[in-house]
């Protein structure tokens, strides 16, 4: 039976295994970090295969290993593993198939052995690390030594003959989506993520690291849990090495710093998938749109409330060219005072890399807890339903990822997506439909000379240009129509420069600055996309009365 504390993935393993339901699991994801594992009585940080060997199979008689680097090896059992008559005196093989063939014969002479003589019996497991390196997804059916390879592990979970006796396999990768289709899409092989570490395990490897890191940890002597809460996301071997650091520094860690390291450690284990979005922005600082602004403020009650029924999964920002998209996310994510994800390109022209990057993102989103997930220019990244020609099918198998995490009720509350692209039409309708994108919110551009002045006068004001509150009438056939947020700032930017350039007035120098004004995009363009925001919006109150249709 699971020990108390066991990690819940590991009591599903030794349910699955103890019930006779599976005997080969693939373990994928955080699968090079630190475990916390009791051995000889002592709380330890310990790789996972140390967890595997010193507390899962601590039953078993032999436990034989392969990777790529040491080839096969006897990590537990060697001389009930030396008393196979087949192997004798023979070195143990480095090349990958014959060391598969060597087991695979090795797990049928044990259970041969255990049905004529069941006293005898071997409880033998098998540990292949690296295993996507060992039968790569890019193999496919091209290379039939790999084939063969991957059909004989495939038959440690399938062949009666050694599933019926005391045989169990662990298949090691990072990412399920590298592993070769016959060993991924084995049925019989059970599919176990190895999560992030959650708040308990952080706050029970800080109370392992304090010992040997004082300093470091001096100023939450006794509460470990309020680090550990704010270092959610991290690995464990991350903290370990922050501990380390700053012990060495005897550099204590304080509250005020506890945010900028958990966004340095997350985006370092991220290898550059993720960035963190600092934002001190509130929704107050969103000229206009009190429309939206009244939804989303609504919205973020609910939330802070835990009352989820009626909080979206997500929303889509849409909107022509500059209208503030990603700024009104900065302000949707301090106003709620959550943490902004910002996914990053996440696509290579590897084979499989973009999946085991997916992959990657989606561990950790699930690890951070309580988060708004922002994905700009939308309409690029989350793929299409159908293949595109020349990408290897890459778009639609991101596609499908996409959407099953998007989907997930279990996350309503959790991770807030936020979409924001010009091109709503171009998302694929799935992913816009109520239980993934349940709010869409169009923006759009000034729709008076009254609105295109105030929202100069408020972008010139934070510079320090203070221009007079109401519309100066000399003023008002020369602010632009249909001017963006971003077109605004470029104004501002320009009259600002004026005045430190000249010697005119505040208005004076708006009046130069508006003179000659080319809008940055197309008057057609911005029809078009204006059009399609309309199009989209979940409900008519975003929508200006000028912009109906």
């Amino acid at each position: 039976m699971p020990a108390p504390g066991m990690p819940s993935w590991a009591q599903e393993l030794i349910s699955l295994y103890e019930s006779g339901a599976a005997s080969q699991f693939i373990l994928h994801g955080n699968i090079g970090d630190r475990l916390v594992a009791t051995v000889a009585g002592t709380p330890r940080l310990v790789p996972l295969e140390g967890f595997l060997k010193d507390t899962l199979l601590q039953r078993f008689d032999v436990i034989l290993s392969y990777d790529l680097g040491n080839g096969m090896r006897v990590e537990k059992g060697g001389e009930t593993f030396a008393k196979w008559p087949s192997f004798g005196e023979r070195e143990l093989p480095s090349a990958p198939r014959e060391a598969v063939h060597v087991i695979t014969h090795y797990l049928r002479f044990c259970a041969n052995l255990a049905a004529m003589k069941p006293e005898r019996a071997i409880r033998v497991a098998v540990i292949v690390r690296a295993a996507d390196l060992v039968v790569p997804a890019s193999a496919g059916g091209s290379n039939p030594e790999t084939s063969a390879m991957a059909l004989q592990i495939r038959e440690w979970s399938t062949d009666p003959m050694i599933t019926g006796h005391h045989c169990a396999s662990f298949l090691i990768t990072e990412n399920f989506s590298d592993l070769h289709r016959l060993v991924a899409q084995n049925a019989r092989a059970a599919r176990l993520t190895v999560p992030l570490p959650d708040a308990g395990a952080v706050e029970a490897a800080l109370e392992i690291l304090e010992p040997a890191c004082p300093k470091a940890l001096a100023p939450f002597s006794g509460r470990l849990g309020e680090p550990a809460a704010a270092l959610v996301g991290s690995t464990l071997h991350a903290v370990a090495s922050l501990l380390q650091r700053r012990q060495h520094a005897a550099a204590p860690i304080t509250d005020a710093d506890l945010v900028e390291l958990k966004k340095q450690l997350v985006e370092e284990d991220a290898q550059g998938l993720i960035e963190f979005i600092q934002s001190g922005r509130t929704l107050d600082d969103l000229h206009g749109q009190e429309g939206v602004k009244k939804w989303l403020r609504q919205d973020i009650a609910l939330w802070r409330k835990n009352d989820l029924q009626a909080l979206p999964m997500g929303y889509l920002f849409c909107g022509p060219v500059g209208t503030g998209k990603t700024f009104l996310v900065e302000c949707l994510a301090g106003e709620a005072g959550a943490p902004v994800v910002k996914i990053k390109n996440f696509r290579d022209r590897w084979v499989g890399s973009t999946e085991a990057n997916l992959e990657k993102i989606f561990r950790l989103l699930e690890a951070l807890g309580r988060c708004i997930v922002f994905i700009d220019e939308a309409d690029q990244a989350l793929g299409r339903r159908s293949a595109e020609s020349g990408d290897s099918g890459i778009s639609g198998r991101v596609y499908g990822m996409m959407a099953e995490q998007m989907s997930q009720s279990r996350n309503r509350g959790r991770l807030l997506w936020a979409l924001a692209t010009s091109r709503p039409d171009l998302v694929e309708v799935d992913l816009k439909r109520p239980g993934r994108v349940d709010v869409k919110i169009p923006l759009f551009p000034t729709g008076t000379p009254e609105e295109g002045y105030g929202l100069i006068r408020a972008l010139s004001k934070r510079r320090g240009l203070v221009l007079p509150e109401g519309l100066p009438e000399d003023l008002r056939a020369k602010i632009p129509d249909l001017l963006t947020p971003g077109a605004a700032e470029a104004l501002a930017v320009k009259a600002y420069r004026v005045t430190k350039t000249t010697d005119l007035t505040e208005c004076a120098a708006l009046a130069e600055a508006l003179k000659d004004y080319q809008p940055p995009v197309s008057p057609v363009i911005l029809e078009q996309q204006i059009g399609l925001a309309v199009a989209e919006a979940t409900d008519l109150s975003f929508v200006p009365e000028r912009f109906r249709m």
